[in-house]
């Protein structure tokens, strides 16, 4: 069993209204990520050799004072399946009554797996960065395309966890969204987000496109697809 006072956890936000839609929740930010996204917004905790600057012992603080005025904990990144402890550690946040949330882009599929198959993930927002022989211009990952696609399916055979599977489109062609989305409905997922990538905070060189599309452009191209729901982010 993995300890989760071993947790690498970068930072701790104890009150979000956007990492959860829906929800209030306390959102953990754990260090260390195998990716290199190029809009990435937290390429500050990528390292995986960084020791944590939060105890698991102030998350438990935080959660006996929030009792009843916190939804749930939302485990994010970096990219939160990197470490073993993250199964017992959202186990213990369950125990103390609140709901668990998961951010992942999927990169570590088996450890996924394992958190699903132990019952303590409510919902997860999973990344879907692009199609799966395009994630290398995204990731500068060769392997990123395939394990995206494995932790898209293992969350498809959890229907008991809610999900949002979100786009953050990070060059200008609203059309590639499409693509992207026709992908993952076609492969079960129910509700779809598409997000502007944003300049600010991701790393230097990154250009936002030339060309910016509305929201009601992003709504209208994807209307037609059959999601339950569709959120957009600008």
């Amino acid at each position: 069993m993995n300890n989760p006072e071993q947790l690498q956890i970068a930072g701790l936000q104890p009150l979000s209204t956007v990492d959860w839609p829906g929800k209030l929740a306390a959102v953990l930010f754990l260090q260390g990520c195998p990716w290199r996204c190029v809009y990435c917004h937290n390429h500050q905790i990528l390292d995986p050799r960084r020791p944590g600057e939060v105890s698991w012992g102030e998350v438990l603080e935080l959660l006996g004072r929030r009792r009843g005025l916190l939804d749930g904990v939302v485990f994010s990144g970096g990219e939160a399946t990197r470490q073993a402890a993250v199964v017992e550690a959202a186990g213990i946040v369950r125990e103390e009554g609140f709901a668990v949330g998961l951010h992942t882009a999927g990169a570590y599929p088996a450890n996924f797996e394992r958190l699903l198959q132990a019952g303590v993930v409510d919902w997860v927002g999973l990344d879907i960065k692009a199609l799966p022989g395009d994630y290398q211009d995204v990731t500068l990952v060769g392997s990123s395309g395939a394990k995206a696609k494995a932790a898209l399916e293992t969350l498809m055979k959890h229907p008991e966890v809610d999900h949002e599977v979100r786009l953050t489109l990070w060059h200008d062609e609203l059309a590639y969204a499409v693509q992207v989305a026709k992908w993952c409905r076609a492969r079960g997922v129910r509700n779809f987000a598409l997000q502007r990538a944003n300049a600010q905070g991701a790393p230097s060189g990154f250009v936002l496109p030339r060309r910016e599309w509305s929201e009601n452009e992003a709504r209208s191209a994807l209307a037609e697809i059959g999601f339950d729901q569709v959120t957009i982010r600008m």
